[in-house]
């Protein structure tokens, strides 16, 4: 049955569903942290909006993973309604057309119970956004120390995005999994965890930008500047194998090879790289409306096969120089175990015939290296860096704030 692609009529029950979406996580804030400051409440939220968003992103690889992504043809509801309950009619004459089609009724709920959930998130960080400005306004007018609060550019930013990844989302529904935009999408996911990550430990930073332990700056987070030259070319390795994941993944290529560690059956599989990445295409077909070539699919996931490889090795690498920091054991270890995960589940989608599973740790995994590398790039200084600081510490009054 024909939809239209965009309908409005249940934009406000989808905005109170994501406010009661939202409400849950904001009493159980409220409740948790009521003898908090304001600034122990905020960074409460941010932690758990973080926490939420990571989960939306795997969630998010589950609807696409699960053919979902078209389960309701329109936005920003089903059909009109704001719930597939209001169009069981709808979807039964669709799929009454095509059985196993886009559109099922499990295919529906968990298409919008995606957009509950992007909706209360989007909720969640209009309110980081409304609190980081008021938090501005007291800080005006010396309630709180100026340098403990955050900037307030840091979450309008982060709602700007928001407010961006959801027209991503329309144009993933309304352009029929146009490759490029569903990579997008998945990508900006990304760049909200990279956000929030900065503002949950810019939170935790005390007065004049330094981290705390009794007042003094801790020479445990200061790195050597090269180590951080290799954070962010890291960063941006991983950035580039993400993108290239994203591509293989929307594009349903990853059974072009289901050997390892040859494809099909040799070391160099025959592959049409000019066909594989012509990026603003229809799915499933080329610039000029004809099929795509499985030498295309082939070159796309051998690509990103090989880029796995040294993503990995440099990764790997990393961890192992950060480890020697003892403070930063911790986080070290989380690199190695993300990139151990992300290879298990990288193999096991390619010989196990892309598990369901696998496929989302796979997709949550690359998150969660993006979150890890974040962390260690806005929680580590350079050691000169670092010194300034400590000698500016001599010199300025140690204001202290305890929730």
């Amino acid at each position: 049955m024909h939809a239209s692609l965009y309908d409005l009529s249940p934009l406000w029950r989808m905005l109170l569903m994501g406010v009661l979406m939202a409400a849950g996580p904001l009493m159980w804030v409220m409740l948790q942290k009521r003898r908090a400051t304001p600034l122990g409440r905020l960074q409460a939220l941010t932690v758990v909006t973080l926490f939420l968003t990571f989960d939306l992103v795997l969630f998010g690889a589950f609807t696409r993973l699960t053919d979902s992504g078209l389960g309701c043809p329109d936005w920003p509801g089903c059909y009109g309604s704001a719930s597939p309950l209001g169009a069981i009619q709808e979807i039964a004459a669709a799929q009454t057309v095509m059985p196993t089609g886009p559109v099922t009724q499990g295919k529906a709920w968990v298409e919008m119970v995606h957009r509950y959930l992007a909706t209360g998130v989007g909720v969640l960080i209009t309110v980081l956004c409304v609190a980081a400005w008021l938090g501005r306004n007291s800080r005006r007018s010396g309630k709180l120390h100026e340098s403990a609060m955050l900037s307030p550019w840091w979450p309008t930013l982060t709602l700007v995005w928001v407010c961006i990844q959801g027209a991503f989302g329309a144009l993933t529904v309304t352009m029929k999994l146009f490759p490029a935009i569903v990579s997008l999408h998945l990508l900006g996911g990304y760049l909200l965890l990279a956000l929030l990550t900065v503002q949950a430990v810019l939170l935790k930073r005390g007065p004049h930008g330094r981290f705390q332990s009794d007042g003094v700056p801790t020479s445990a987070l200061s790195i050597s500047g090269g180590l951080r030259m290799g954070l962010w070319a890291a960063l941006l390795l991983l950035l580039i194998q993400a993108t290239s994941g994203a591509w293989v993944s929307t594009n349903y290529a990853v059974l072009a090879c289901t050997e390892f560690p040859q494809c099909q059956g040799v070391w160099w599989p025959e592959m049409d790289f000019a066909g594989a990445f012509e990026i603003w295409r229809p799915l499933g077909f080329g610039k000029s409306g004809e099929h795509i070539s499985f030498q295309a699919l082939t070159a796309m996931h051998y690509s990103h096969r090989l880029l796995a490889l040294v993503t990995a090795l440099v990764l790997a690498a990393l961890a192992w120089r950060l480890h020697a920091n003892v403070a930063l054991r911790r986080p070290a270890r989380w690199l190695g175990g993300l990139v151990a995960l992300q290879l298990v589940t990288g193999l096991s989608n390619v010989v196990l015939g892309w598990p369901l599973v696998a496929a989302v740790l796979h997709t949550g995994g690359a998150g969660a290296l993006v979150v890890c590398l974040i962390w260690l790039l806005t929680a580590t200084r350079t050691q000169n860096a670092l010194s300034e600081l400590r000698t500016g510490a001599l010199a300025a009054p140690q204001p202290r704030f305890s929730e």
